[in-house]
């Protein structure tokens, strides 16, 4: 199932157009997006079972497939070639991932316009797990019982507010200006995949490719990121895990490549879909 946002309402992308998951159910299921997750093990079973007709629309009125989570989890070197490209060391896969957040009210959608603030914009494409249900003190083996789908974000970065000191750095900050989360185009559910833990992940800049990847690179797979975290703190119905860039970033090229205005950003994930971000003067 790809579960989408159309203009403020949760509905399902089917091939002819989108299931209108509120009229389909006949009022059972609500219309805001961000709910469906809530009581994920009640609500999946009857979003399998939806039929009606579907209508058309266009990609520009999809929205964030989730957009209002309690939390944002964002995973930073989570890739060995991202690591050795801004010479960093790797965490241990037996340690602790690293873990920062970015605010929600930086979320946006698939396909948007965002305002490039004063300083060095980068991207950093990334697959997003969803929560389907709550998760604390959760073994890696039984973690994907707790995912109710995958979509495609950008962790999109400004980095000098990023970097600047005193330690510890403002990664959360430098992440969270207004529309630094894409996010979409749907969650798609993990039955979907053949290998969740296997997908193709990259982006373009102006046609260019970027960033070009496969999510097996991962430090800590996605099971791993929900037993890790979930030691800690419990994953709540429809929180988010950003969980970390390949390499390909644009600080790290010689020399450095930022987003400027005019800029067009394509981010994919096989099986997923893309996201499509135009920068405009802020």
């Amino acid at each position: 199932m790809r579960i989408a946002n159309l203009a403020g309402r949760a509905v399902l992308l089917v091939e002819d157009g989108a299931l209108d998951i509120h009229k389909a159910s006949g009022g059972t299921l609500g219309p805001d997006p961000s709910a469906l997750f809530d009581h994920w093990d009640e609500v999946r079973p009857q979003l399998a079972g939806l039929t009606g007709a579907p209508v058309p629309y266009t990609d520009t009125d999809l929205l964030a497939p989730v957009p209002a989570p309690r939390q944002i989890f964002a995973i930073g070197v989570n890739y060995a070639d991202h690591a050795a490209e801004a010479d960093l060391a790797p965490p241990a896969p037996s340690g602790c991932p690293v873990t920062f957040t970015k605010f929600a009210s930086c979320l946006t959608g698939p396909y948007t316009h965002v305002g490039l603030p004063e300083g060095m914009v980068d991207w950093e494409v990334e697959l997003v797990a969803v929560i389907g249900r709550r998760a604390h003190h959760v073994a890696a083996e039984n973690a994907w019982a707790h995912v109710a789908g995958l979509t495609v974000g950008q962790d999109l970065s400004e980095r000098l507010t990023q970097w600047s000191g005193p330690a510890p750095q403002q990664f959360s900050l430098g992440k969270s200006y207004p529309g630094f989360g894409p996010l979409g185009p749907a969650v798609v559910t993990v039955e979907e995949f053949d290998d969740p833990d296997d997908l193709r992940i990259g982006c373009d800049l102006n046609d260019v490719p970027m960033q070009n990847a496969r999510t097996s690179g991962m430090i800590f797979s996605v099971p791993e990121l929900v037993a890790r975290l979930s030691a800690v703190v419990p994953l709540l119905p429809g929180d988010l895990i950003f969980t970390g860039t390949p390499a390909g970033i644009g600080a790290t090229r010689v020399p450095a490549v930022f987003l400027k205005p005019g800029d067009e950003l394509v981010s994919r994930i096989e099986g997923i879909g893309t996201l499509s971000t135009t920068f405009v003067e802020a």
